[in-house]
């Protein structure tokens, strides 16, 4: 395919611009001229470039001066045989054509093709006609006096142009090339708001605005917006037949310029691909332009043309000025003066990945990290139902499409602004008319209006409201519904909110993601004497395969793009980091989970939890074996603390009661009354939290609710670290009750016996699993992965070494149920495995997996090793607990610390004050493999006291705990201060819990293992899951099958159709296929 496409650009080729006359005769000079303003002409680039051009025997350079360009006409410039010309800001292009006219010399780039490059709608109509791919766009052209007579349409997360629609996010350009302001809009379920990209201007490129709205005036290009995973690839071509390109971050990702110690951009060359250098080949025909320079944009495993520059260098790169010049001097020569051609073989890059340097001794190379990370602090989740029968919520059900499944879910500020305008409706309704015929409760009402007025605009990303159709109305109404029921049809409203991510959640997030580099190696050239810069290092030079995945809730998303931030040393909002950087992962459950949706075994786990839980008596040794099976030392603390579990939650109820009763007070004090709590809270919305959960927890029957108890602890660990400020009685005593409660109901939930802990986890997570085992299967590279050009990488000596990470960011249920796989799926035996029976006992004495909760895989290869040998790659397996509670530190189970493969080489410090020079680079090598060690120590990545950390005394839930707002590993050279967002303000940073760091489970897994492992639990899950859809199918399909498969009756006999049918309920899934080719049933039998 490619020879095909190679051939049809001959004619092309053909069609470039020659100068028709006689050949030179030898005895005179070629003479080059350079025709372009001054600032180009004497540029860097240029002027090594020329130098080496008149190293030709037979070639002369001569620039035209700027005043004889601008002021004299043409006939008076100089004389030449080729002419290198080309527009930039105050060039006179028209002259320079009439010269041409005039002088007929032979032109590198073509002069009137140079109009087209300065219009974007050309530079795209030629593409498109020569077949290269490039994002999907639209044309919207304006009459500048009459702008608004325009076909636009503006949605709240879309335009449409000309009638075709372009949902956020999208680029938006004008329609000159000279104009370099192009706006990229986010959506707002990222945040609204757009980056402005602009010329550089110092060492920024863009920058963000909250302004959501397209621009009014002008005429514009709208595109749809390419994923890139920040990185831009400028293609330069010289000829059709030589290509060279860099990587560079891209400008709209946080609109800082990474300049090298001489102020220059960085950018790194990369390999192009076959695909992409045939596109390079069309541009520079298509274009007639010999010296071209376009943007290409790698995204989804396919490249797209975005912008065409026209004439443009490569800056410092000697590589590329010796090819330059070489190419530019033969093809003069060959034009010019065929008695003095030389042959020019064209330069041609290896496809094959480059040969990564063996490393000595036992020495591995970092391959791939994957890390499941839980999302960090946030406000505590709440939930509100009530069930409304008002027409206008049952047009708005209807208007959404509701009744196509019974139920809605609106999420956008335009659908939530609806819901509010009826439910102010609706109160002042019943402000006017006290007896008017609205059934909706009026509290219920007023809390709806309350909820969805807080912040003062939505933002997408935290409140929705959830509508679903009852056709008889509710069944039964709980402890806050109307007691008495009404006939016909109603939709119960859901109301969540809540649940955000908190300003302390962004810098624990931010932080962890700086940590996060000193797992990585390296770290030589610039970086050398920084922690944690390899990784920073690796990125840039892009040899990073970086993805980063999140559930869709926005507290997840807004983690993810927190971490990134930190783990790259990047600046500015979230917003063009999340729609970037991370990508949403809500299919096929990988990292979300429908909550409402409970597998059979997870109902009888909590039915017996609550059970067990609703005994007004102490807990006897059998209910020590009912409740902790698995002997687990954390479960038996918090059962030993709680002893009676009814008296338990009689105290727990009535410190709710007096928590109210005191907020209460503080609302009737006009001096508090209006007093703003932690992250925009009020007294009023605080009470309303605890005074919901007052009128939940306790049921009317008396009894307790105890799946209650997460939203009991959730709030009062909230309120203990965030509104410690008020000084309400009885909260260490209330969190010290729900937490022990909390650390039962909690981690049991997920299983109590281990297989109910296995059967729930596989329901939760296989297929994060699967993806998992493909991750560490993929460990080489391929061609959506950006390669480092060996021949043009100035100081990196292991230009084909990649690192992959894969970084998943979730909920707790994911992180609950993917350690319960490793714990009990039967990875290791812990009678054999001496390392990991002392990772178990660890995990059995962590509460709880808090925020920011990590499990960490890493992978290494030993090069030394035979490719088919065990030994060959390595696997380890490390754990955090996540953010530090309010406890006493003594209480916290001690672990083994830190402990990777390179343990050994950990004393071997670097000088810290030393910054190598880049030529002095040395490959980026993971440090030696040791065995495994089993000394009780510290992790090494605690938090050092002194240095490199911020202490800051606070009273958490009255004991006197010190918290540190940064790790040791925070990056000096690419943060301003220790705690970078202290100055950028953050509110409530008075309380920021550090982090655990990361224990090592296990550091002598080898791959196959670790395979082995996730193939056996994916099958188990895989099987057990067929056995259900068949026992579910085979009645149904004994019921239908026939009349599914009547449109084939007509063709097939009895039997066939039997066969079919058995074939179909003893293949694994098929019944489910089966269904889905129904349609195609049809087609074949009504044919047309």
């Amino acid at each position: 395919v490619l020879l095909e496409e190679w051939s049809k650009t001959q004619h092309l080729v053909e069609s470039l611009p020659r100068r028709a006359e006689a050949v030179i005769p030898s005895e005179r000079q070629i003479v080059v001229g350079i025709c372009a303003m001054m600032k180009k002409s004497k540029s860097k680039p240029m002027t090594q470039i020329l130098e080496r051009l008149c190293k030709f025997d037979y070639i002369d350079v001569v620039i035209f001066p700027e005043e004889v360009i601008l002021e004299e006409p043409v006939e008076k410039w100089p004389l030449c045989d080729c002419l290198i010309s080309f527009h930039s800001k105050g060039f006179p292009l028209d002259k320079a054509v009439e010269y041409t006219k005039l002088r007929n010399p032979l032109l590198i780039n073509d002069l009137n093709m140079q109009y087209f490059i300065q219009d974007r709608r050309e530079v795209y109509r030629i593409l498109q006609e020569e077949g290269i791919d490039l994002p999907r766009y639209a044309v919207l052209n304006r009459d500048p006096d009459n702008p608004e007579e325009c076909n636009l349409v503006e949605g709240e997360d879309h335009v449409e142009v000309n009638g075709e629609g372009f949902p956020k996010p999208f680029v938006e350009k004008p329609v000159c090339a000279e104009d370099h302001n192009v706006y990229i809009y986010y959506p707002t379920s990222a945040g609204g708001g757009s980056q402005r990209l602009f010329r550089k201007i110092g060492s920024r490129s863009s920058v963000y605005s909250p302004e959501s709205s397209v621009r009014k005036t002008g005429s514009y290009i709208y595109e749809e917006f390419m994923p890139t995973d920040g990185t831009d690839v400028k293609v330069y071509t010289v000829g059709p037949d030589y290509a060279h390109a860099e990587a560079r971050k891209s400008p709209a990702l946080d609109g800082k310029v990474e300049r090298d110690s001489e102020g220059k951009e960085i950018r790194y060359p990369v390999m192009l691909t076959a695909m992409e250098k045939l596109v390079a080949r069309k541009v520079c025909l298509a274009f007639k332009q010999t010296v071209c320079g376009f943007d290409l944009l790698r995204a989804n495993g396919h490249s797209f043309v975005c912008d065409v520059n026209g004439f443009s260098f490569v800056k410092n790169s000697m590589k590329y000025y010796d090819d330059c010049a070489k190419v530019l001097g033969n093809m003069v020569m060959r034009e010019l003066a065929p008695q003095l051609h030389i042959p020019w073989s064209i330069p041609m890059e290896a496809e094959d990945i480059p040969i990564v340097p063996t490393t000595s001794g036992t020495m591995m190379e970092l391959r791939c990290v994957i890390a499941i990370i839980r999302h960090g602090d946030r406000t505590p989740k709440q939930k509100m139902k009530m069930e409304v029968r008002h027409p206008l919520f049952f047009e708005l059900f209807e208007k959404y499409g509701g009744y196509k499944s019974g139920k809605l879910k609106l999420k956008k500020p335009k659908q939530l602004q609806e819901v509010l305008d009826i439910a102010r409706l609706l109160l002042d309704e019943l402000g006017q008319h006290n007896d008017c015929e609205i059934e909706e409760k009026k509290s219920k009402l007023e809390q709806l209006k309350t909820v969805l007025e807080m912040y003062g605009h939505f933002s997408g990303i935290n409140r929705k409201v959830q509508l679903t159709y009852l056709r008889n109305g509710q069944p039964k109404a709980s402890s806050e519904e109307e007691d008495s029921k009404k006939d016909g049809p109603s939709l119960l409203l859901v109301l969540k909110w809540g649940g955000e991510l908190t300003p302390a959640g962004r810098v624990q997030a931010e932080e962890l993601g700086r940590a996060f580099r000193c797992m990585y190696p390296g770290g030589q050239g610039d970086y050398a004497g920084f922690p944690g810069c390899g990784l920073l290092r690796l990125h840039s030079t892009y040899r990073h395969d970086l993805k980063i995945y999140a559930s869709d809730e926005g507290r997840v998303q807004m983690t993810a793009a927190a971490f990134a931030k930190g783990l790259l040393a990047l600046e500015g909002e979230l917003t063009p980091i999340l729609v970037q950087m991370v990508k949403s992962a809500n299919m096929n459950g990988l990292l979300d989970s429908d909550s409402d949706s409970l597998t059979d075994c997870q109902q009888k786990v909590k039915a017996r939890l609550h059970e067990i839980m609703q005994k007004d008596q102490e807990f006897t040794m059998q209910d020590y074996e009912k409740l902790a099976p698995t002997g687990s030392p954390s479960l038996v603390n918090s059962m030993k603390i709680i002893e009676n579990p009814v008296k338990t939650c009689d105290k727990v109820y009535t410190l709710i009661q007096s928590l109210t009763s005191q907020i209460r007070k503080r609302l009737e004090d006009p001096k508090s009354a209006d007093l703003q709590l932690y992250h925009s809270e009020t007294l009023e919305l605080m009470l309303q939290r605890w005074s919901k959960l007052e009128r939940d927890f306790r049921m009317k029957n008396g009894r307790y609710d105890i799946s209650k108890i997460p939203d009991i602890y959730d709030c009062i660990k909230y309120d203990s670290q965030h509104n410690a400020s008020l000084g309400l009685e009885d909260t260490l005593e209330l969190f010290r009750l729900s937490c022990a409660l909390a650390d039962i109901i909690i981690p049991q939930e997920y299983g109590i016996s281990k297989a109910e802990k296995l059967d729930i986890a596989q329901a939760y997570c296989v297929p994060l699993m699967k993806k998992i085992q493909l991750d560490l299967q993929r460990t080489h590279e391929d061609e959506a992965v950006n390669k480092l050009h060996p021949l043009y990488s100035r100081g990196v000596m292991s230009p084909g070494r990649h690192v992959r990470t894969r970084l998943y960011f979730t909920s707790e249920s994911h992180v609950h149920s993917l350690l319960s796989m490793f714990r009990y799926g039967g990875l290791l035996n812990e009678e054999k495995d001496q390392q990991w029976k002392q990772a178990m006992d660890y995990l059995s004495a962590v509460t709880e997996l808090n925020y920011m909760t990590q499990i960490v895989i890493m992978l290494y290869e030993d090069n030394n090793k035979d490719p088919s040998s065990e030994e060959r790659f390595h696997v380890e397996l490390h754990f955090s607990p996540g953010v530090k509670g309010c406890e006493d530190e003594e209480n916290v189970p001690l672990g083994f610390g830190f402990r990777p493969a390179s343990s050994e080489n950990q004393d071997k410090k670097p000088n810290q004050g030393s910054l190598e020079d880049l030529s002095q680079d040395q490959p980026d090598q993971a440090l030696p493999v040791s065995e495994p060690i089993n000394i009780q120590r510290r992790s090494p990545m605690i938090r050092n006291r002194k240095t490199g950390s911020m202490e800051v005394q606070n009273n958490c839930i009255g004991a006197n705990v010190i918290t540190m707002l940064s790790v040791v590993f925070a990056v000096l050279r690419f943060s301003a201060s220790i705690c970078p967002v202290c100055a950028a303000g953050f509110e409530g940073l008075s309380m920021v819990p550090s982090i655990y760091p990361l224990e090592t489970l296990h550091n002598s897994l080898s791959l196959k293992q670790v395979d082995e492992f996730l193939n056996t639990v994916c099958e188990s899950s895989s099987e057990a899951h067929a056995k259900t859809m068949k026992g579910e199918s085979t009645l149904m399909f004994l019921l239908f099958g026939r009349r599914l498969l009547s449109p084939l009756t007509d063709y097939l006999d009895d039997s066939c159709l039997y066969k079919i049918l058995v074939s179909s309920l003893t293949v694994e899934y098929s019944p489910k296929i089966f269904l889905s080719s129904y349609p195609l049933l049809c087609y074949f039998r009504f044919g047309n």
